[in-house]
């Protein structure tokens, strides 16, 4: 049932943890092939508008979206929401919940930072910050690199910013019933966002894929920039054996840093029922002439 598309719904633009304006992102992924696009940042929805005047400029057909962070079973699972009302108030209110916070954090990773020797790398951070309400560790990470304290933003990670490191703060983010429910009632689809990161137990991963269903929840990632190719087979039977259509998106965030670009990613594989094909109503169709 696949239907053969090269749809990119999954990547960040300046407006959280992106380097390229959503303008610059659409014609990336117009040039790179890409027929049905979504902006999915962190969180926040404020692109939306830019992103669908640049994409619409282009001819380039496109879905709303964000990338919203919850909490579960002790971990930050990303759920993207595809195909809603960008200008619904629950979903903007529930957004901006859960982007407070974040500049708490923020200071207290850098505190943990000059701990360990790192000066002054909240202010670094937010050279990097397009919207400082969404600063992260990704805006950490490359400052860190840029004073040479890492080779790369993956090095810092594994060093400083992953759990039980220094600089490594959790937040409490929203529950995934909420996020599932302001997707829903703004007439969106919600996704799970690469479920091969999390790094679940078998037990903890079925329960996020339960409960997700249970929500409301109507599809899962299947191939994304951010799982191996031996992975995309192992999502393809947990979206057939939870009944939930498959998406595909390369987590673009940035020309130097993403290992995959926009509208790079192979086709969704086996007999999968895509997202797009369930969200036909809601694509934001481009001018044709």
């Amino acid at each position: 049932m696949t239907i053969l598309l090269n749809a990119d719904l999954h990547c960040h633009s300046t407006v959280s943890d992106g380097t390229l304006m959503p303008e610059a992102l659409a014609a990336r992924a117009h040039a790179n092939g890409v027929q049905l696009w979504a902006l999915t940042d962190h969180d926040e929805i404020a692109g939306q508008q830019r992103a669908i005047a640049a994409a619409h400029a282009l001819g380039l057909d496109y879905l709303t979206g964000v990338e919203v962070s919850v909490t579960f079973a002790g971990t930050t699972v990303h759920i993207v929401g595809l195909g809603f009302d960008a200008d619904d108030a629950q979903l903007a209110a529930g957004l901006l919940a859960t982007r407070g916070g974040r500049g708490e954090r923020a200071q207290e990773m850098a505190r943990q930072l000059a701990q360990v020797g790192i000066q002054d790398a909240y202010a670094g951070a937010l050279r990097y910050v397009g919207n400082p309400e969404l600063i992260s560790r990704t805006h950490f990470a490359r400052y860190l690199v840029e004073t040479g304290v890492c080779r790369d933003t993956g090095e810092v990670f594994r060093r400083f910013l992953t759990e039980g490191k220094p600089g490594y703060v959790e937040h409490r983010w929203a529950r995934l019933g909420d996020a599932v429910r302001w997707i829903r009632d703004a007439g969106g689809l919600a996704v799970i966002a690469h479920p091969g990161r999390y790094r679940f137990t078998p037990t903890e991963e079925y329960a996020l894929f339960s409960e997700f269903t249970q929500h409301g929840g109507q599809g899962v990632e299947v191939v994304t920039g951010s799982h191996l190719p031996s992975e995309y087979p192992i999502y393809a039977g947990m979206a057939q054996e939870f009944g939930l259509a498959a998406s595909r998106g390369s987590d673009f965030h940035s020309p130097d840093e993403s290992h995959t670009d926009l509208g790079a990613l192979p086709d969704l594989p086996g007999q999968l029922t895509p997202v797009w094909a369930l969200l036909q109503p809601r694509i934001l169709r481009a001018p044709r002439t």
